[in-house]
């Protein structure tokens, strides 16, 4: 098994090395590899296909960040609420996010994501809260299905908020409307370089609360017994699942289906332990969404179909997938 793991993870890395390349190369102008050599610094003689991957590199180290935050996120999610179903878009953070970035945007002249990020995380984690608590009604959890549902509820609510601040704001809305799609176009590297510590805390506090994960998923009054602090455990996985997915929407918008896809498959491979999960969620994820990203550059070239939507297409089947499956478990 660990050999098999360890092809598998190889096969990994290669793929995630050459999805790198192609996200540099493929565009609405195919670079030859052989011209990849400027960016790394080194002189072009076409300052065109110079100019063209300086472009391009920022949008491929933003599938990179993205990627890995969204899965950890998702895999955090499931982990910490036991639900095979949540990821950041389906349970409503991602909405919850950009509700609270276009406020910001549209009424208090916010420009950069570092200004509008901690509305981002703000209106993520007041979304996760109000789905939770929809969810649990007059229970102390919710079911998987009932998050999901709820999730779909306050998502539905925040999309008819974010439609009503953008009517009067015309000037806003095709900008937006690109940015809502999802999209690794836009930020530059000093963008993403000044939103990167929260990734970074993110990450941090995923790796804290790991262990605790794990002992959680016995059940919390054993968890308890064994002397786990269930509360800073599920304060710390809560935050650092917030922090991850709010960061990456400022960025890139509301990608969905991320945190839902990659867990899953990464479970088929290592097993339920969180500590291998996630540390593979964090190659896997970036595979997802630069193969989307570079896929939806090339079905409609010279346009662009933005990242979101491509991960949406991949994404629907599989949840409507575990959806059916859980049915004919519980008959």
């Amino acid at each position: 098994m660990t050999s098999r793991r360890g092809w598998i993870l190889l096969v990994v890395t290669v793929l995630l090395a050459c999805l790198c390349a192609a996200s540099v190369m493929v565009g609405a102008r195919s670079i030859p590899l052989h011209d990849l050599w400027p960016a790394l610094g080194q002189p072009s003689a076409d300052p065109f296909v110079a100019e063209v991957i300086r472009s391009r590199v920022p949008r491929t180290v933003l599938g990179l960040v993205s990627g890995a935050a969204l899965a950890l996120s998702g895999a955090l999610m499931q982990a910490l609420t036991r639900n095979p179903l949540a990821d950041p878009g389906i349970l409503g953070i991602n909405s919850g996010a950009a509700l609270a970035v276009l406020v910001g945007i549209a009424h208090l002249g916010l420009t950069a994501p570092i200004q509008y990020v901690w509305l981002a995380i703000v209106g993520a984690a007041s979304a996760a809260a109000l789905v939770w608590l929809i969810g649990a009604g007059n229970r102390s959890r919710p079911t998987p299905v009932r998050l999901a549902l709820a999730g779909a509820i306050v998502t539905a609510v925040l999309t008819g908020f974010i439609q009503m601040v953008l009517l009067p704001r015309p000037d806003l809305l095709q900008s937006f409307r690109t940015w809502q799609a999802g999209s690794l176009s836009g930020p530059d590297l000093g963008q993403i370089a000044a939103v990167s510590p929260l990734f970074l805390v993110g990450v941090v506090l995923a790796a804290i609360s790991t262990p605790g994960l794990n002992i959680l998923a016995l059940g919390e009054d054993l968890a308890a017994g064994l002397g786990t602090r269930v509360a800073v455990v599920r304060v710390t996985s809560s935050a650092a699942a917030v922090l991850l997915a709010a960061g990456t929407t400022a960025l890139t918008g509301p990608i969905g289906f991320v945190g839902l896809i990659v867990p899953h498959a990464v479970r088929a491979v290592v097993g339920p332990d969180n500590r291998r999960v996630l540390a593979w969620c964090a190659i896997c994820g970036p595979v997802l969404v630069l193969a989307s990203d570079v896929l939806g550059r090339v079905i409609t070239r010279p346009a662009d179909v933005a990242v979101g939507i491509v991960t949406a297409i991949i994404g629907a089947p599989v949840f409507i997938s575990l959806i059916r499956r859980r049915e004919v478990r519980q008959r």
